[in-house]
């Protein structure tokens, strides 16, 4: 994008004490989340880093991890905030300067940016959001010369929010390389309704090892046509909640519960969960009566995993290797694959995938899919199943990589999914009979929102 700077130009008095207008310069003291959020929104936007791994409490960035809990808080809604408006954001900068910047002031658009996101979707004080935007601006030697534009361009934009917001609604939010694939696949309008899905954050989903209704009660929330739980107006700790610590249920997004329950009986089933680290869908598997053998080529996420399972009372088999170098000495009675992707169908959660990722990725994705799929049609035995899945929302990575496996390999084919079984879901099923849900479906109600993971999945059997 190209930032350009106002015709006029206003610049605050610097202050020291107090302020004429009673406020003082202690309100300063907010700068830090707002520099930290601007860098870390400087990494993901031009140098395609992810977020998660920089918001990573024990190993992230060193200026997030030195902010306290509240300033951590404001960090993340602020990022959240501008990834998910981020094409909007930079319309209305776009509209609020004019002549061009010199290079390098790429530390300054994203400060403005920041500013934007408080200002016109966060429940910050117009003031504050400036003011605090203009002493970062001076304490930044790359842009201390602009903190009259800065104070101009945001105190304009505090004064014409509405009309500004008005005039780009009609803006997509995620980048037009995606939202052009999107048409392609869905449709103009059901890819708008994926697009805007990305401005409500996911609810929080429970799988429950039973009485599911009984724990919806108990946790003030709903039963989902998945079997999953979802929360109500729930703000608090996770694991302060009613049977969290007895192991009754465990966070998992509902589209992310159903491969595993694509199976048949999987009762005393040896069964392999090929990329199983955090352990979601290995504990449907063991819950279900399966003699689970989880992999993952990750230590530290099979650690993880192997936590999960113990606090859930539930048992696996780890195993820490590369799923491409596995070869079990005997043949499992089925599989799941739930494969690493480009993670597009997670936006609600991760609205920084659609930064950080783009079509060459997607490619390299689906092409080591491919070869994963491939290998694993390999570890099942003669008349076995296996489920296929990931969380992207494009076919390359899904129906297309199924495609040409199943071309190869005629011993293979699909086991179409009713969809009768999955009432409120009848759309996710392709006329193939596979899985494809997008975070447009699963419309919400009054008590409870809407929206769930997108996700492919496919049951094959191998011929008896």
């Amino acid at each position: 994008m190209t930032i350009n700077r106002t015709k006029k130009e206003t610049h605050p008095k610097r202050h020291s004490g107090a302020r004429s207008d009673g406020r003082e310069d202690t309100e300063k003291l907010g700068i830090k989340p707002r520099l930290v959020a601007s860098r870390l929104l400087a990494a993901v936007v031009d140098r395609q880093t992810s977020l998660d791994g920089m918001l990573d409490a024990e190993n992230g960035n060193p200026g997030y991890r030195a902010l306290n809990d509240a300033d951590r808080a404001l960090t993340r809604a602020i990022l959240n905030t501008s990834l998910r408006h981020l094409p909007r954001i930079q319309a209305i900068i776009d509209s609020l300067v004019e002549t061009p910047l010199p290079e390098g002031a790429r530390s300054l658009y994203h400060l403005l940016t920041v500013a934007a996101a408080q200002i016109l979707y966060l429940d910050v004080p117009d003031h504050s959001a400036v003011d605090i935007a203009v002493e970062q601006a001076r304490s930044d030697p790359r842009s201390r010369r602009f903190a009259g534009l800065v104070n101009a361009v945001l105190r304009r934009l505090a004064r014409e929010k509405v009309p500004h917001l008005t005039a780009t609604h009609v803006i997509p939010v995620i980048p037009s390389w995606f939202y052009e694939r999107l048409e392609q696949v869905y449709g103009r309008d059901h890819a708008f309704r994926i697009a805007e899905s990305l401005l409500a954050p996911a609810a929080i989903d429970l799988t429950v090892k039973s009485a599911p209704d009984a724990w919806a009660e108990k946790l003030g929330g709903a039963v989902l046509p998945t079997g999953s739980v979802r929360l109500t107006a729930f703000s608090g700790k996770v694991p302060d909640l009613e049977g969290f610590s007895a192991g009754e249920w465990w966070v998992q997004d509902a589209a992310a519960a159903i491969p595993a329950k694509l199976f048949p009986s999987l009762a005393g089933e040896a069964v392999a969960d090929l990329c199983a680290a955090p352990g979601g869908k290995t504990a449907q598997l063991a819950l279900a009566g399966a003699r689970v053998t989880a992999l993952d080529q990750s230590k530290s996420r099979l650690k993880r995993l192997e936590s999960n399972l113990t606090r859930l009372g539930l048992s696996a088999k780890t195993a820490e290797t590369n799923l491409l170098d596995f070869r079990p000495d005997e043949l499992f009675d089925a599989v799941l694959l739930d494969a690493p992707c480009s993670s597009t169908g997670t936006i609600r959660r991760h609205p920084d995938v659609l930064w950080t990722k783009g079509p060459a990725d997607i490619e390299k994705l689906a092409l080591l899919q491919e070869r994963l799929l491939r290998h694993a049609t390999t570890l099942v035995k003669p008349g076995g199943h296996l489920v296929f899945s990931n969380c992207s929302l494009d076919p390359r990575e899904g129906e297309e990589v199924t495609a040409r496996v199943l071309a190869d390999h005629p011993d293979w084919s699909r086991v179409p999914i009713d969809p009768a079984r999955w009432p409120g879901l009848e759309e996710a099923v392709s006329p193939l009979g596979e899985f494809r849900t997008t975070p447009a479906m699963l419309p919400g109600g009054e008590a409870v929102a809407g929206g769930l993971d997108g996700f492919y999945a496919v049951l094959l059997q191998r011929k008896a």
